[in-house]
């Protein structure tokens, strides 16, 4: 009897060992399982200051929950708000001499535009006057030459006692007076022309005022230039001194602070890691032997080891088009072969729903089963 109770509980044994043998094998077969399970997060930034600097105010610790924008901490700004201020008086002291030269400008402009506007009067004046006394000389010449031949003759026949002596003497007079009055119209036009001289030596003047408003103007222009200048270095100042307070990049909690307030930091070094919650997710670097029927939107059921009862739910996302070891810092060298084959990794994203996001922290492991597609 014992005998056959013996063997009875064996071949029972035999048959929930064969049969859990074929559950397993179906299982496999239907589920592809990995335990190389890592949370990883889309958002997670070490952010840092993007100027040199003394740590004088920490704002957030690890576990704050943070808002983009939020001050996160502070450098002292002492030497850059110097450095601004220092910009901010050079560009007004500019500002001001290019005021005083504009004012100049303006003034000189205006004086040489009535000083050449009288000029060019006078010389159309001078000019119109000795056209004038020309043509009274050419007048007075053309009389002249007339009473000087009458005056030859008639003197002529007054030696002969022809030509009353009288008649003579009013000719003679005549001819000394065209004589004087050409005399006169000589001088006139001399002084005339004196007169057009000066003016022209005004006019070369006004030309080296010219010159001078041309001075005023570069003048100008060139301290413009050096308040622009200035200018674009007054924003790269104020920039620096809004750099001194380190903001959040994006809505999300303190993963790590690695300063303290006194430390002197450089540029770029972190000071806090800052993870987005919302954006976790478990990559599996699933074995390239089991990949077969896994494909983006399958469904995925994740137990981390800090949660060994409770089983997530989550869908594949993406699967990555190169095997983990291709962005490896030492790449494997297989120029000459390799004697020991090696089972490559595929990343796989999954995405955990969003009522256990929560339970998800950055860094922890587990296991996965991906159900896969026929």
């Amino acid at each position: 009897m014992k005998k056959h109770v013996a063997i009875t509980v064996v071949s029972l044994l035999i048959v929930a060992f064969v049969l859990y043998g074929i559950l397993w094998i179906k299982h496999r077969r239907e589920y592809a399982i990995s335990d190389a399970v890592f949370v990883k997060a889309d958002r997670m930034a070490n952010v840092g200051f993007q100027v040199d600097g003394k740590v004088t105010r920490v704002y957030v610790n690890l576990g704050d929950h943070v808002r983009k924008g939020d001050i996160l901490a502070e450098l002292d700004p002492s030497d850059y708000q110097l450095k601004v201020d220092t910009l901010e008086a050079q560009i007004k002291a500019l500002e001001s001499q290019r005021r005083q030269l504009e004012i100049q400008y303006k003034r000189l402009t205006e004086q040489l535009s009535l000083q050449l506007k009288a000029s060019r009067i006078t010389e159309e004046e001078v000019m119109a006057k000795e056209r004038a006394l020309l043509h009274q000389m050419e007048e007075l010449d053309a009389q002249l030459k007339k009473v000087s031949k009458d005056r030859e003759r008639y003197e002529d026949l007054t030696r002969k006692g022809l030509f009353p002596l009288q008649r003579y003497e009013e000719i003679d007079t005549q001819y000394k007076v065209l004589l004087e009055k050409r005399r006169a119209l000589e001088k006139n036009l001399e002084e005339l022309r004196l007169s057009y001289q000066k003016s022209q030596s005004i006019t070369h003047l006004h030309r080296a005022d010219l010159m001078r408003l041309e001075e005023l103007r570069q003048q100008i222009q060139s301290l413009e230039n050096q308040i622009e200048a200035l200018k674009k270095q007054k924003e790269l100042a104020q920039n620096q001194l809004q750099y001194t307070y380190l903001r959040a990049p994006f809505d999300g909690v303190i993963a790590k602070r690695f300063v303290s307030p006194g430390d002197v930091i450089r540029a770029g070094q972190p000071v806090f890691s800052v993870v987005d919650p919302s954006s976790l997710y478990v990559e599996v670097l699933l074995e390239e032997t089991k990949l077969m029927g896994v494909k983006p939107g399958a469904k995925a059921y994740v137990r981390l080891d800090a949660y060994p009862d409770k089983v997530l739910e989550g869908v594949v996302e993406q699967i990555s088009p190169a095997s983990a070891a291709t962005f490896a810092l030492v790449p494997r060298d297989v120029s000459a072969g390799e004697f020991t084959k090696v089972v490559q990794r595929i990343p796989v994203k999954i995405r955990i729903n969003s009522k256990d996001i929560h339970l998800l922290r950055v860094g922890m492991g587990g296991e996965v089963e991906i159900k896969r597609s026929p």
